[in-house]
């Protein structure tokens, strides 16, 4: 008790009671400033990435001349970002080409982009046609059901050649579940038509329609067919906000 009532032990005792949270304070504050600090450093490695994610479609899109062919930035930028996608999982064997429909523009456009990305140049450019029940000049609807003679949005793979009513062409793989997947099943193909091109158009309004196959001009598939078969990156676009915001590729 009378340890207790010390003078001195009491002031100790109070001295060690003051300098003890002041301490632990300090200790949390500089946890806190190192939280803080890997937090900073994580969202400036994110914006980097992104930045130079942009810069790089940036330097492609002006280094192949895509404005002057009429590609629009962002579809390129949404093509090229899928077409990395699949390359990083290994889904491509052909990697050095990638072929964009931009299905924003009108069927009176060549809107078929081939790309080779090695070197840095459009191999084709030329029409392309949209499923009859996804619009007439411009297509505006689409999907990926049965019988439905609308075009499918997405990413695909382009796999071999074979021979049927349609002459020479080329199958294709979809590869985003709910948006294309069904391609096979719906036997959507590359193949040749003759109401796509310069020819259908002297006298036609609009460009013809397929079933939902992305068909292209008879005289040109056998080049457009011996560019991109065998394993290459096929990204058929257009702005829909469904499939933006919900394809797993475009937003891995």
């Amino acid at each position: 008790m009378r340890t207790l009532t010390n003078p001195l032990f009491i002031c100790a005792t109070l001295l060690l009671l003051s300098i003890a949270p002041a301490s632990q304070a300090g200790s949390v504050k500089k946890t806190k400033a190192r939280t803080h600090r890997a937090s900073s450093a994580h969202c400036t490695a994110a914006k980097k990435f992104s930045a130079d994610f942009e810069e790089e479609v940036a330097t492609l899109y002006e280094e192949i001349d895509l404005n002057d062919f009429g590609l629009s930035k962002e579809a390129f930028e949404y093509a090229y970002k899928g077409y990395l996608y699949l390359l990083e999982h290994h889904r491509l064997n052909r990697t050095n080409v990638l072929s964009i429909c931009d299905f924003s523009q009108s069927s009176r456009s060549k809107r078929l982009y081939i790309i080779d990305l090695d070197q840095k140049k459009v191999l084709i450019n030329t029409f392309v046609a949209h499923g009859r029940n996804s619009g007439a000049e411009f297509a505006h609807s689409f999907s990926n059901s049965n019988r439905s003679h609308k075009s499918s949005l997405g990413f695909y793979i382009t796999e071999n050649t074979y021979f049927g009513d349609h002459g020479l062409s080329l199958k294709i793989q979809g590869v985003e579940r709910g948006f294309n997947d069904k391609a096979a099943r719906r036997n959507i193909v590359i193949h040749g038509s003759k109401y796509v091109g310069e020819d259908f158009l002297e006298g036609n309004p609009i460009s013809g329609r397929s079933f939902g196959c992305p068909a292209v001009p008879f005289t040109q598939i056998d080049e457009v067919v011996d560019a991109i078969k065998e394993g290459s990156c096929l990204f058929i676009y257009h702005p829909t906000k469904k499939y933006l915001l919900k394809s797993k590729i475009i937003n891995s």
